[in-house]
């Protein structure tokens, strides 16, 4: 239904709207008339959104638009209280809801007209649409009728049966046998150090091309996530201003967002070392976050504006956090997971960074701090979410037989695990884990006859305790649903636990590297140098790289 409200209620609110599009204005318009449409294969009646060019189902281009009821079931939610916005301000709850027409078809929207105490995953919801501007946004209130809870959507593919969809090698020699990582460096790391990145970043690729006995003559090749352009305290201009500063001729170079996760650009450089394009690559990652949301504070950087293309932003979505706050929802609703579950993992996190130096927080922390820290968006409070900080990891990926005759034993690489099974979208992918990890880890097992009991540290990408979960189910280390009584106490992560894990202290303690420092501390760890922290005999790492983006795994190994 079309709420009604005076004519100054379309002036716009300040939050962000959507672009309007010939394949996307039928969905912001539609409630002109008080009814939601929704792109129709005619060929097979399913419904698809976002609007594609064809049927994700059936493959078939006959496409149209269908009217549907605006009741929806209440798929999971999350109230934020961290984040505002003009015309959105906190607290207020982004949710999943689940069309009754196709439950596939999941809009991100906000719940309206109740109290959040009263929330319920499953409870029956109906449309109310507020103009904001030109567009009309579909929001959802409880329906009047509230039965027993309406059973939730479920997985295209139950998550402990994804090894069935990955795709079997394609030739038995493999790539991972022809590289080595050969050096690892770290620049200075820390909050808000208001220095340029690109500075971090070249302090970080001559630690690592020293690291491995090489000069910078000898590097071919360059490797960067997330690439150049404007992104906010991501990055410090990609491979033109690293080429630019170091003076380089590389044979190859590659940089961009949609890879295997924030480690990405160490795989691609595997593959390219393997292709024989190049023979030493230098890879990089560059965050300036703390220092760039200062300059955010203080009004030297300004917002930049304008319509979005994004199908989440207009209510509120604008972090990570809020979808994974939500499939974290749905994993304790179907796995009987609770904050102290994900508290034993902020713990684990805490007590390794305490031994570790360079960690930007390494203050004791125990369950009481973390369950009353400030609440960001349920059910993550403060400790659940990664450090921003400032600093750069660079790591060398080294042809084999290049890598004999360098300063240090070359780290091996055993398999890595890239394989998309799950779907992109984040509000349309896996309804119980980060999206993007079980896919990746399924696919790393193909390509190895090592399992999970053989490795000896696990370095899990932790933007969110959450994300660091996900992977640990994924990875094997325990089964699917599973984690509530395999991290009780922490004592099966810690470092002489069953898996050791994060053993620097991850994004969570250590700081927002972006996954490279997880992959520059399973380098330590492998070398056997990593001091009060050590993992004994540690001969096998793996390493997960993803935060809601296409995600990416690496089994790591010493030559012995």
């Amino acid at each position: 239904m079309a709420e009604q409200t005076p004519a100054s209620r379309a002036e716009p609110s300040g939050r962000p709207l959507p672009l309007l599009t010939p394949d996307t204005e039928f969905f912001w318009t539609a409630g002109a008339d008080g009814t939601l449409r929704i792109q129709e294969c005619r060929s097979c009646a399913a419904l698809i959104h976002p609007p594609q060019p064809l049927c994700r189902y059936c493959r078939g281009h006959d496409l149209g638009v269908r009217e549907v009821s605006g009741a929806a079931v209440l798929s999971s939610f999350t109230v934020n209280h961290r984040f505002s916005m003009p015309g959105l301000p906190a607290p207020y709850v982004v949710a999943q809801v689940a069309l009754v027409e196709d439950p596939r078809v999941r809009l991100t929207t906000n719940i309206i007209d109740t109290d959040p105490d009263e929330l319920a995953l499953g409870m029956r919801l109906e449309v109310v649409f507020r103009r904001d501007d030109d567009v009309w946004l579909p929001l959802f209130r409880p329906a009047a009728e509230q039965p027993s809870p309406a059973p939730l959507p479920v997985d295209e593919i139950d998550p402990s049966r994804f090894a069935e969809h990955v795709r079997p090698m394609i030739r038995q020699d493999k790539f991972e046998d022809k590289v080595a990582l050969t050096g690892i460096g770290m620049s200075r790391l820390g909050r808000r150090l208001m220095v340029p990145p690109l500075e971090l970043t070249v302090e970080a690729c001559e630690r690592a091309v020293a690291d491995a006995g090489l000069t910078l003559d000898d590097i071919d090749g360059l490797a960067s996530y997330p690439g150049g352009g404007n992104l906010g305290g991501f990055g410090e201009g990609g491979i033109t201003a690293v080429e630019a500063a170091l003076g380089l001729r590389p044979t190859w170079h590659n940089g961009g967002i949609e890879t295997f996760g924030p480690g990405g650009s160490v795989i691609a450089a595997m593959t390219a070392v393997a292709a024989g394009l190049a023979r030493h690559v230098l890879c990089f990652r560059t965050l300036w976050e703390a220092t760039f949301n200062e300059l955010m504070r203080t009004g030297r950087i300004k917002p930049s504006g304008g319509r979005t293309t994004s199908w989440m932003m207009p209510f509120g979505a604008t972090s990570a956090a809020h979808t994974l706050a939500q499939n974290a929802q749905r994993h304790f609703h179907r796995y009987g997971t609770t904050r102290e579950t994900l508290g034993w993992i902020a713990l684990n996190q805490r007590a390794n960074a305490e031994l570790e130096p360079t960690a930007v927080y390494r203050d004791p922390l125990t369950m009481d701090d973390y369950l009353t820290a400030r609440t960001i968006t349920t059910p993550f409070g403060l400790y659940d979410c990664d450090v921003p900080c400032d600093g750069a990891i660079a790591v060398i990926v080294s042809a084999k037989d290049a890598a004999r005759d360098l300063a240090v034993p070359p780290i091996l690489v055993e398999a890595v695990g890239t394989q998309i099974i799950e779907r992109i979208e984040w509000d349309q992918s896996t309804l119980t884990h980060e999206p993007q990890v079980l896919g990746p880890a399924a696919h790393l097992w193909s390509r190895t006859e090592l399992r999970p009991a053989d490795v000896d540290v696990a370095e899990l990408y932790d933007g969110f305790t959450f994300n660091c979960l996900s992977w640990i189910e994924a990875l094997g280390f325990c089964g699917i649903g599973e984690a509530k009584d395999f991290l009780h106490g922490g004592k099966a992560i810690a470092r002489d636990g069953t898996i050791p894990v994060n053993t620097h202290g991850g994004q969570l303690s250590h700081g927002r590297t972006h996954g490279m420092g997880l992959l520059h501390e399973a380098v330590v760890q492998l070398r056997g140098t990593a001091g009060a922290r050590q993992v004994d005999g540690a001969r096998v790492a793996v390493v997960s790289s993803g935060g809601l983006t296409p995600g990416g795994a690496i089994l790591l190994r010493t030559q012995s």
